[in-house]
């Protein structure tokens, strides 16, 4: 299963709204179950280089099918996954990209939020995901 367009905007309206409430300019992400790029928005006045890690947060997390923070707590130096972020042409392993799963449980694709301090992107990018 694959998540839809319809979807996508929707989650995107979510996290936008949530950005918009706390004030914060964002860079939203939303990659397919593949972790191809489904849908993008970056708001006015968010930081150019939030669009690059907004999307790589999103690939990030389907990629390997885990939280980007999740991913980030096992790539510490004397991890598992340490050096993880240079494979796949440039990883994002800090929170704000989180999988996507329809009501049966399944992954369907990730959202991956930039442009505020790593709390508020990971709140943004969970009321975006909670939109699913």
């Amino acid at each position: 299963m694959n998540i839809t367009s319809a979807q996508s905007d929707r989650i995107i309206a979510a996290a936008k709204a949530k950005a918009i409430e706390i004030a914060i300019p964002m860079s939203i992400a939303i990659v397919d179950e593949g972790a191809n790029l489904k849908a993008f928005y970056r708001m006015d006045d968010a930081m150019l280089g939030s669009t690059d890690i907004a999307i790589k947060k999103a690939k990030t997390s389907r990629l390997f099918n885990i939280n980007s923070g999740e991913i980030g707590k096992q790539s510490q130096p004397g991890g598992d996954l340490y050096s993880i972020e240079h494979s796949n042409d440039g990883l994002i392993t800090f929170v704000g990209g989180i999988l996507l799963k329809n009501h049966q449980g399944e992954t369907v694709g990730a959202i991956g939020v930039s442009g505020g301090s790593l709390k508020q992107d990971e709140e943004v990018a969970a009321a975006g995901a909670a939109a699913l």
